[in-house]
């Protein structure tokens, strides 16, 4: 048995799991959003779990840049936790009781699929996975490609759209264009207070989707949404070929945004002459992530379980 968590800037999801990867009984707190607070919760949820079952491995899904050791570089939105060696410090607290893990949490998605999800059997693959921000996994012949730093996959960080002359040029980054709240709440959010200055801002995207018919803000964010989405994932086949390409986040579950995405995308491939040359031999198909929730937790414990050869 196994202690998956997912760590979210809001949310900390843990639960036991079995060595097939079923999630038995999970639950949540909040996240704490001081150091010490945050690695007493951890230590609590570590040590009524393993109070339960016996456990045999810990593994943690991080936002941020997580280097295979377990050392946060970044950690999302918990700032508290920004350069810190959060795997060591958890060893020492549990007295070096278990084997733990610490994954980036799109890492941990690409991971899931892999084991239980739709990437089963694939060995190239890419996760482009869409909430607050934009995240990816990069999986190679098998096995998450990580880079020097662990930064490998930090999709939201590239730049897609015309630079400005000066200043912050993060503004024409993935992040701002194509992630949920970040790219698609936030520009609807500043068009329609320039429209109505009481305009009062949503982070609901079901809102922009539900009003597309009715809302021309919402069907002009919308338009430039899937076509930034769509660049994205073109930019994706060019770099790494992918066999199949995952789409993560909640938005994922939406039926109409998959199909539509699939038919920009299809559009925007048969508009690029070199792209649409290889149409049908080498572009693979777009799919969303089969694990929902979950996958943050069992594509940590994934890690454990490849190391044990389970």
């Amino acid at each position: 048995m196994y202690i998956g968590i997912d760590v979210g800037g809001t949310t900390i999801k843990y639960s036991l799991l079995t060595t097939q990867g079923e999630v038995i009984d999970k639950q949540s707190v909040s996240t704490p959003k001081e150091r010490t607070d945050f690695i007493d919760e951890l230590v609590k949820i570590i040590n009524d779990l393993s109070q339960a079952e016996k456990v045999d491995g810990i593994g943690i899904s991080m936002p941020g840049i997580v280097r295979q050791d377990g050392y946060l570089i970044t950690a999302g939105s918990i700032k508290a936790l920004d350069d810190f060696p959060l795997r060591d410090t958890l060893l020492e607290r549990t007295n070096h009781q278990y084997d733990i893990v610490i994954e980036n949490d799109a890492n941990a998605v690409a991971f899931a699929e892999k084991w239980i999800g739709n990437a089963q059997g694939v060995d190239n693959y890419v996760c482009l996975v869409l909430g607050t921000g934009v995240g990816g996994g990069i999986v190679i012949n098998g096995d998450i490609y990580r880079g020097a730093h662990g930064m490998a996959g930090e999709f939201g960080w590239m730049l897609i759209d015309h630079l400005p002359e000066e200043g912050n040029i993060e503004a024409a980054s993935v992040n701002y264009h194509s992630a949920v709240v970040l790219g698609l709440c936030q520009q609807y959010n500043e068009l329609k207070a320039k429209d109505n200055p009481s305009f009062e801002p949503i982070n609901d995207a079901r809102i922009i989707f539900d009003s597309e018919e009715t809302d021309p803000i919402a069907a002009m964010v919308l338009k430039h949404f899937y076509r930034d989405i769509a660049i994205t994932i073109l930019n994706l086949y060019a770099n790494f070929d992918p066999a199949l390409v995952l789409i993560g986040g909640a938005i994922s579950t939406n039926a109409h945004f998959m199909d539509r995405l699939r038919e920009t995308v299809d559009d925007y491939s048969r508009r690029h002459n070199s792209i649409a040359y290889v149409m049908g031999k080498t572009i693979g198909p777009i799919k969303a992530t089969h694990l929902q929730n979950d996958a943050g937790m069992i594509g940590a414990v994934y890690r454990l379980h490849q190391e044990k050869g389970e």
